[in-house]
């Protein structure tokens, strides 16, 4: 019997800048994903939740899905490959929405690494990646780049269950 453990993060070695991580799967983002975002944030704004008013008072004619909700989407997204095994996220550098996000569009996250720095410390270092949200018709739709700091790998937690190898006592 074989026991496999999902990987679920990265540590510091496994970076290397240049490397680009497809993330999978996508999401497909619905209207009742949209307002529930809104609703839970407190946004109100009728571009995201009022089809009359987006229809007849927007550039683009129809709702709009909140911005926030695209880039938290594709910021969870990356969270299996990327910061998984992150001791903390540090910073978001920069957030750009390219272009509208609609109710019905399915949304994708690809991760470029720029940059691996051991810190002082020398257990842990600072990982600095680009993240971008593609839509189904492969237009970019947002990107940010941000900082995690992440442990080396002997120097990493073990991960621990809250049961043991006994959970299937015939051995599978």
């Amino acid at each position: 019997m074989t026991t496999h453990d999902r990987p679920f993060g990265r540590h510091l070695e496994d970076f290397v800048p240049g490397d680009v991580y497809k993330h999978w799967p996508g999401k497909t983002i619905t209207e009742y994903d949209d307002h529930l975002f809104c609703m839970i944030t407190m946004n109100h704004h009728p571009l995201h939740t009022n089809e009359w008013f987006a229809e007849n008072e927007t550039v683009q004619k129809k709702n709009v899905v909140v911005g926030n909700l695209v880039y938290s989407l594709v910021l969870g997204m990356s969270v299996p490959d990327v910061s998984g095994a992150a001791i903390a996220n540090l910073e978001i550098e920069s957030l750009l929405h390219a272009k509208p996000t609609f109710h019905g569009d399915t949304i994708y996250a690809v991760t470029k690494v720029l940059d691996v720095k051991e810190t002082s410390k020398g257990d842990r270092g600072i990982v600095t990646v680009e993240t971008k949200g593609i839509n189904q018709r492969g237009e970019e739709v947002c990107s940010f780049k941000r900082k995690l700091m992440v442990w080396k790998r002997e120097h990493a937690p073990r991960r621990q269950f809250p049961y043991d190898d006994a959970v299937f006592p015939d051995g599978g």
